[in-house]
């Protein structure tokens, strides 16, 4: 394969490549960026979503860095272990304190911002958590894998443990994806239309109207009248009570929150 063009009067030059992780190293740096770094054994699964659409494009315009750390690097021994048969007996491999904490003053250092290990047991990711990442200048995330990680190291770093919800998955680089998309997404400048999030599910502790558009009459079901009305005030009442019921009928627990909020 040829060289990787070089920057020419002041344009980004990209190759095309099957490596998406490529793309990390092309980006734009933009002074304020949000540093995203990844402790993960796959790290040639990144950018993955990430480099797509909106996020994607704000990766290469710098508004945001990505950098993944190979945690088999810091490995053992000849063939670089990372984990071990956890104490007390039982199934599976722990991730080991001394290799991880390697890792993560590798790649942590002194920063301020959070250090986050998805894990299963965590408390559930929500909007809220979301809004609080988004407003740091970067986060440090762990992708566990096997059964956990060693207890020792989470409570020396002090390491926040996330989770997206009750299951558990083979490893935590999706819900490290799924986590970046939901924080990065509310940083300025990467969706254009700054409205639009704030009248999504969440944003206001209801989950989101109904949505419709063209074509206006399909397969038999019309777009509700109101809609077409022009009547603004009456659209935004409509919106704000199908938003109500939906998260009374679907999410009681969001509802009763709601109420204490704003009996």
């Amino acid at each position: 394969m040829s060289k990787t063009p070089s920057k020419s009067h002041g344009r980004l030059s990209i190759q095309a490549s099957a490596a998406p992780r490529d793309l990390m190293g092309q980006a734009k740096s933009v002074r304020g960026a949000f540093t995203a770094k990844i402790i993960t054994l796959f790290p040639e699964v990144f950018p993955g979503v990430l480099g797509a659409s909106l996020l994607g494009k704000a990766l290469q315009d710098g508004l945001w860095k990505l950098d993944t750390i190979d945690l088999r690097t810091f490995g053992e021994g000849k063939h670089r272990n990372v984990d071990d048969t956890p104490a007390g007996g039982g199934a599976g491999m722990v991730l080991r304190a001394d290799v991880m904490a390697r890792a993560i003053k590798f790649a942590h250092g002194r920063a301020r911002h959070p250090l986050v290990f998805m894990s299963p047991r965590g408390r559930p990711f929500d909007q809220a958590m979301a809004e609080r990442f988004s407003k740091e200048d970067g986060i440090t995330l762990i992708a566990g894998r096997f059964e956990g990680l060693d207890q020792r190291v989470i409570d020396h770093f002090g390491i926040e443990e996330v989770s997206l919800g009750d299951f558990v998955m083979t490893g935590g680089e999706i819900a490290a994806q799924a986590l970046l998309d939901a924080t990065l997404r509310l940083r300025p400048g990467v969706i254009g239309n700054a409205a639009s999030l704030e009248e999504e599910s969440f944003s206001a502790g209801l989950l989101e109207h109904p949505q419709y558009t063209r074509p206006a009459d399909w397969e038999g079901q019309t777009i509700p009248e109101v809609l077409t009305s022009g009547d603004h005030g009456k659209v935004a009442k409509w919106r704000r009570d199908e938003a109500e019921r939906l998260t009374q009928e679907r999410r009681p627990d969001l509802w009763a929150q709601f109420k204490r909020d704003f009996p």
